[in-house]
């Protein structure tokens, strides 16, 4: 599909993060590099977080109202499903053919047709794949692409596995500096990230009893914690809050901003599991997505009611 084309879109989702953003660019470059006219976008707020402006290929990034409406291939690259791409969903409805490369276990089958790995630990270990198959050379400018997303969705490497530890050698035998990479994507943060992080923390609170006994550790980030502050900061907090050796399972309430239509509080919640948990299942449960130790859905309600309901679903 891709060899043939006459054009690509490829799109990543909402509040993109460095999997799918590098899955994104380092396709797109691949195509460039061929000859093919290709665009990457994403939807709005179409803002790229401060840590993924390090990634070569944002030349190739236009706004969601750029996106061109007759491409002859679509592909969604780390979406679990068509919502994930907002006002970008009808890109892939007009396209001639629509492609989703994805690894989440809880993808819904979208698209006319799909690559989906769950086993795979990030969606570009299986875009490396696609790329190597087709023959595609992998420079240092798609290899960091390609390693941005691996290297953050497996913990700083932390949790990696054999097959991704073999593709980080691969990746950094082109030249580029990882660690150099590493420290901007994982490892730098704004000084207002600090005040955030010590109120954010300063309320949280462990639940021994909870999941069976093998405890849950859970903070709210407010409105008003975040102002001034990134999304993408706001993100960072799970991996923090993950640390607490007493809880099998994290959580992080994000608070959203209500409105009149929406009057009541919505949350985005995000969860982590250390392993025995399959915090996948649990958010879908609850209307959301994910991965075995890492997943997320959307609650509207009070803090407490949202926590009450989580509890339930964790198994108590």
């Amino acid at each position: 599909m891709l060899r043939g084309a006459a054009s690509v879109t490829v799109l990543s989702h909402i509040n993109p993060d460095a999997d799918t953003i590098g899955s994104a660019l380092a396709l797109a470059l691949a195509l460039e590099r061929a000859g093919t006219p290709v665009r990457v976008s994403f939807p709005a707020p179409h803002q790229l977080p401060r840590s993924l402006r390090l990634l070569p290929g944002r030349h190739l990034l236009c706004p969601p109202e750029e996106v061109p409406a007759d491409s002859e291939v679509a592909v969604a690259v780390d979406c679990s499903s068509s919502d994930r791409l907002g006002e970008l969903a009808g890109v892939l409805d007009a396209a001639g053919t629509a492609l989703v490369v994805d690894h989440h276990s809880t993808n819904t089958g979208f698209g006319d047709a799909a690559v989906v790995d769950p086993h795979a630990q990030s969606t570009t270990v299986i875009v490396e794949r696609i790329l190597r198959a087709w023959g595609a050379p992998v420079d240092a400018d798609i290899a960091k692409c390609l390693y941005a997303g691996l290297v953050t969705d497996t913990g700083g490497l932390r949790r990696a596995d054999t097959t991704s530890l073999r593709m980080t050698a691969d990746l950094l035998e082109t030249g580029f500096d990882g660690p150099e990479l590493l420290r901007g994507l994982m490892d730098s943060h704004p000084f207002a990230w600090l005040p955030m992080l010590g109120t954010v923390l300063g309320r949280a609170r462990l639940d021994p009893e909870a999941v069976g006994g093998r405890g849950m550790v859970h903070t709210a980030i407010h409105v008003e914690d975040a102002r001034g502050v990134e999304w993408e900061e706001v993100e960072s907090v799970i991996d923090i809050v993950r640390t607490s050796e007493e809880a099998e399972v994290a959580v992080v309430l994000k608070e959203r901003a209500s409105s009149a239509a929406a009057p009541r509080t919505r949350w985005s919640v995000s969860l982590r599991s250390r392993g025995s948990v399959d915090v996948a299942a649990v958010a879908r449960s609850l209307g959301g997505g994910g991965h075995r130790a890492a997943a997320g859905y959307s609650a509207a309600g009070t803090h407490d009611d949202v926590l009450v309901e989580l509890r339930a679903a964790l198994g108590g």
